[in-house]
């Protein structure tokens, strides 16, 4: 058993451990609250935009337009969105997963452009190349922060270096369910609900098509021109709406594991407690025992 000085030490250590858990949940509920109800805002124009944006482009295909073909020997490029700091439980691994664990994914074939440098890092040590690094951006999204990495991604697209856009985040369902997700931006093939995609790494993948008019897209005043306007702030605006998402994840997520590990510090207080008393009454025996000892041996 250890000694009352060594658990003494170790009780002491856990103690210290949770008032920073403790605080760090504190802070993370503030800033959750922040950041849901820009979120939640946030969503109704995401998913129109998305819908919107999905049924024109996809009813497009008569339409010669750079933006709207893809380049078969081209990169596929993915936007990842995860955090700058860690300690959010799975929030930023999940997302990870969910393109390390899928085939359509290699290093050979696949590009990055990173918000956020947990998922940066991690992609960077399984060998993916990361193009360009947007960290900064997560800590305080704005719509200039989509634009950016817009034109970074469509100056590519247009050279036909990149032939497929993707975007992977966390999209917030609520405080506690925080959903990996996978869109594909560019090129629209086909209409699907953006709530139904790529849950987790595990591979649970369902698709919800939605029924696209047959009726052809008339664009004034030219097609070209329209969607000159159209796609960039398309892509921005979605780019946006998953940065807002992801940082209300990140503090919901946050604020779950601290309490976590802030009730498991409290477990583990009381275990540590229970066993200096137990050492401490067995220090407390063993010297009545050798008073009594030498008392008798006086006598």
């Amino acid at each position: 058993m250890a000694s009352m000085r060594d658990i003494k030490r170790r009780k002491s250590s856990v103690e210290s451990t949770q008032q920073i858990t403790k605080a760090m949940k504190l802070v993370s509920t503030v800033k959750l609250q922040r950041a849901k109800n820009r979120a939640e805002k946030v969503q109704y124009y995401f998913n129109g935009l998305y819908t919107t944006m999905s049924s024109i482009l996809s009813r497009a295909d008569g339409i010669d337009h750079p933006y709207l073909k893809g380049k078969e020997d081209g990169k596929k490029a993915i936007i990842l969105v995860t955090s700058n700091k860690g300690l959010a439980g799975g929030d930023n691994s999940n997302v990870v997963k969910m393109i390390t664990k899928n085939e359509e994914f290699t290093p050979d074939n696949t590009v990055i452009y990173a918000i956020g440098k947990k998922g940066k890092d991690a992609l960077a040590r399984s060998g993916y190349p990361i193009l360009k690094d947007f960290s900064e951006a997560i800590e305080a999204p704005t719509i200039r922060d989509g634009i950016s990495v817009t034109e970074e991604l469509l100056e590519k697209f247009e050279k036909g270096e990149i032939g497929e856009i993707y975007l992977a985040y966390t999209f917030f369902k609520n405080t506690v369910s925080h959903i990996p997700t996978l869109l594909k931006l560019l090129p629209v093939e086909e209409l699907v609900d953006k709530k139904s995609m790529t849950e987790d790494g595990e591979g649970i993948k369902e698709q919800v098509e939605v029924k696209a008019q047959n009726a052809p897209m008339n664009f004034e005043p030219e097609d070209e021109e329209a969607l000159n306007l159209l796609i960039p702030k398309y892509l921005s605006s979605l780019i946006f709406g998953a940065l807002v998402e992801a940082q209300a994840s990140e503090n919901g997520a946050r604020m779950q594991a601290m309490d976590s590990a802030t009730n498991n510090a409290s477990e583990m207080i009381e275990h540590l407690s229970l066993l200096y008393n137990r050492a401490r009454q067995g220090s407390i025996t063993q010297e009545l025992t050798e008073i009594i000892a030498g008392a008798d041996a006086i006598s």
